[in-house]
């Protein structure tokens, strides 16, 4: 029986587009990161959801509701990599400060460690293989990554191979094969 889980990265922020890390901080959907999560609910609304869940910061949550997800649960569980002393910074401010900086290697000072984010993936899927299929998981850009490699037994590093769009759809799937990561970085036409 193949048993899949929809990640669903939520929609754009006045961060996403200035590229500064948004852990944390909790700010809501612009208005086209609303229209994002709208388009995406007219994508995903035959999937036909067991389940759902979200984190607990608004730029997800807001997300999960407009795709109306049924049963949705609200997490911190899902929250995005903490970057303490970087929160709020772009890459270059802290490659500037620190130009070897790799967030899966290095972590964030003041903030979670890749282990303690890898920890974190690992007890949510644990949780996941209780609940019945297929999930929509709402949740953020560097911590839906760190969930996949988890899902495929990928050391934490790999997350850093993969790019995440915002409102983008990832498919891990459990089937005949085991566990696979069946589709990456999926969004559609908005028009």
């Amino acid at each position: 029986m193949t048993q899949d889980v929809y990640l669903i990265r939520h929609g754009a922020t006045e961060w996403t587009h200035s590229g500064q890390h948004t852990g944390r901080t909790d700010l809501p959907l612009l208005p086209e990161g609303e229209v994002q999560a709208r388009t995406l609910a007219l994508h995903l609304s035959r999937v036909g959801f067991a389940a759902a869940f979200t984190s607990d910061l608004t730029r997800a949550r807001r997300t999960a509701e407009l795709l109306e997800l049924p049963d949705l649960r609200v997490t911190p569980q899902l929250r995005e990599f903490d970057y303490g002393e970087y929160e709020g910074l772009t890459s270059e401010e802290i490659w500037r400060l620190r130009p070897d900086w790799r967030i899966y290697r290095d972590g964030c000072p003041g903030g979670e460690s890749p282990a303690q984010v890898y920890r974190r993936a690992r007890s949510f899927l644990e949780a996941l293989a209780r609940v019945e299929r297929p999930v929509a998981v709402v949740s953020h850009g560097h911590f839906l990554r760190a969930l996949a490699v988890a899902w495929v037994g990928l050391d934490i590093q790999a997350a850093a191979d993969l790019e995440l769009d915002t409102a983008a759809v990832c498919v891990l799937r459990d089937g005949d094969r085991g566990r696979v990561i069946q589709r990456w970085n999926w969004t559609p036409e908005l028009g």
